[in-house]
C-alpha cells in the first residue's frame, strides 16, 4: 500500500516546525570518537602541530553541532568556548579515572590498555564530556552524547547526574544512572548496578529523583539503590542483588543472602522436572 499524501504532508509541516533543525547525529558520535582518540590513543596526533590541527577541527565540529540546536552563533561561540577552556580539568579527572582501574582491577596492567580495552571508562570519558555541556545548558548535544555510550557499552549515564573524582566501574554493563543522581569521591561499581527514581511521574522532572552516593563506597553487580532521600554513607559497601529505598549509614554492609543447594541430579523433585 503507498504512503498516502495525507502522512506525507504531516510529517513534512513537523520537521519545518521543528526548533533544532537538522541534527547530525553521526556527526556528533563521530566528534565523540576523534575527541578520545585526540586525547587518549597514541596511534595518531602524536606531534604538536598534528594535535593544533585536530583540536581546530574539533572546536569547528562541536561549533556547527550546537549552532544547529541554538541558531545563535556568538551564543554557540561562547559556548565552544567555555567548553575547550574545561577541557584541561576533564582531562585530569579523567587520567585520576583510568589510574583508579589500574589500581584496583587485577586485570588491568596499564593506562594504555585502560584507554584502549576498557568500555567502563569510555562511559566515564562520555559522561564527563556530556555533563560539561550539559551545566552549560547546551540542548540536546549532551543526550546525543551520552546515548552513544550507553549505545556503544550499556552503561547509561545521564549527564545531568554529578560524579567526583576517581570513578571506577569494572565491566559495566547494565549500569544506569539516573539524571540528579550524586557521587562522590572514589566510588566503585559494577556491572548491573541501578541508581534510579522511587517515582517516574513527570511531575517529579524538576525534583531530586535519585540517590546520593558518598565518599569511598563500593556497590557491587546487580544492586539496585532508588529515591532521591535515599543516602549511601561514606565507605559502606553494598552487596551484589540488594534492594536499597533507604538511609545506609556510614561504614555499613549490606547483603542479600539467599540459600543455594547443590543435590545429586540424577534426583530431580518433581517440581523441577519439565517437558519440551
Amino acid at each position: 500500500m503507498a504512503i498516502s499524501d495525507h502522512l506525507i504532508e504531516r510529517i513534512h509541516q513537523t520537521k519545518q516546525n521543528s526548533n533544532h533543525g537538522f541534527f547530525d547525529k553521526i556527526k556528533t558520535k563521530r566528534w565523540v570518537k576523534d575527541l578520545y582518540e585526540t586525547l587518549f590513543l597514541t596511534q595518531n596526533n602524536n606531534t604538536e602541530e598534528q594535535l593544533k590541527r585536530s583540536f581546530k577541527a574539533l572546536r569547528e565540529t562541536l561549533s556547527e553541532q550546537i549552532n544547529t540546536v541554538t541558531g545563535d552563533q556568538d551564543s554557540t561561540e561562547k559556548q565552544v568556548n567555555q567548553f575547550f577552556e574545561s577541557l584541561s580539568d576533564l582531562y585530569d579527572q579523567l587520567v585520576l579515572d583510568a589510574k583508579s582501574i589500574v589500581e584496583f582491577d587485577p586485570a588491568a596492567d596499564s593506562l594504555e590498555e585502560v584507554y584502549l580495552a576498557y568500555p567502563g571508562f569510555f562511559a566515564t570519558y562520555v559522561y564527563r564530556i556530556s555533563h560539561q555541556l550539559w551545566s552549560q545548558k547546551v540542548k540536546i548535544v549532551p543526550r546525543i552524547i551520552s546515548e552513544y555510550a550507553h549505545s556503544k557499552t550499556g552503561i547509561d549515564i545521564h549527564p545531568g547526574a554529578t560524579i567526583g573524582k576517581s570513578f571506577f566501574i569494572d565491566h559495566g554493563t547494565g549500569i544506569v544512572i539516573g539524571e540528579t543522581t550524586v557521587i562522590g569521591n572514589n566510588v566503585k561499581i559494577y556491572q548491573g548496578v541501578t541508581l534510579g527514581a522511587l517515582n517516574v511521574s513527570k511531575e517529579k522532572a524538576h525534583q531530586k529523583r535519585h540517590p546520593n552516593i558518598e565518599d569511598d563506597v563500593i556497590i557491587y553487580s546487580g544492586a539496585t539503590i532508588l529515591g532521591g532521600e535515599t543516602t549511601i554513607g561514606r565507605e559502606s559497601i553494598i552487596g551484589g542483588n540488594v534492594w536499597i529505598t533507604q538511609d545506609v549509614p556510614a561504614n555499613s554492609l549490606v547483603y542479600h543472602k539467599s540459600e543455594i543447594k547443590i543435590k545429586d541430579n540424577t534426583s530431580l523433585p518433581e517440581s523441577l522436572t519439565f517437558v519440551i
